[in-house]
């Protein structure tokens, strides 16, 4: 039974909430509680809308295990904030813009930083690596690893377990 939904957001939903998506997905299976929490990704802009994620990011995330499936698509303050129980931005103009859609103080709720959950890695953002090299989709796999078992940690707090 599911407990928690959960969606990731970042821009064009193509590189890093499609990686945060499916990490957190591996990991959840891993620990046993994938049929527990759902996850979903969402950019705040639609120009990808359609587009499965950026190839560099798909092979890279193969690489440690991690399928990427999903399809972009933009984010719905209507839908969203309805369906979803944690809203999490992947860096600060994502959160800005996810505040900018809320509808109200209960929206606000509902909006975190991927690093917030981070626990061995200190970045402040996960950078956006569409216009980066292989190195670059690694660190993003590494802080969204980082993150996605603070994530999982924050949740078990929270009795989802």
């Amino acid at each position: 039974m599911v407990q928690q939904k959960l969606l990731f957001v970042c821009l064009g939903n193509i590189c890093r909430s499609p990686a945060a998506e499916a990490v957190m997905k591996g990991k959840l299976k891993r620990a046993g509680k994938d049929n527990q929490v759902f996850c979903d990704s969402a950019g705040t802009i639609g120009f990808h809308s359609g587009a499965k994620a950026d190839a560099r990011m798909r092979k890279q995330a193969q690489g440690r295990g991690y399928t990427v499936t999903s399809i972009s698509r933009k984010i719905k303050a209507d839908f969203d904030f309805d369906r979803f129980d944690m809203i999490i931005g992947m860096d600060d103009q994502n959160i800005k813009d996810l505040y900018a859609i809320a509808r109200s103080p209960e929206d606000h709720k509902k909006i975190f930083r991927m690093t917030d959950f981070s626990s061995q890695l200190s970045y402040k953002f996960i950078p956006d690596p569409y216009y980066g090299d292989i190195a670059d989709f690694e660190l993003v796999i590494d802080l969204l690893e980082d993150a996605c078992e603070g994530l999982i940690k924050y949740l078990n707090s929270k009795e989802i377990n």
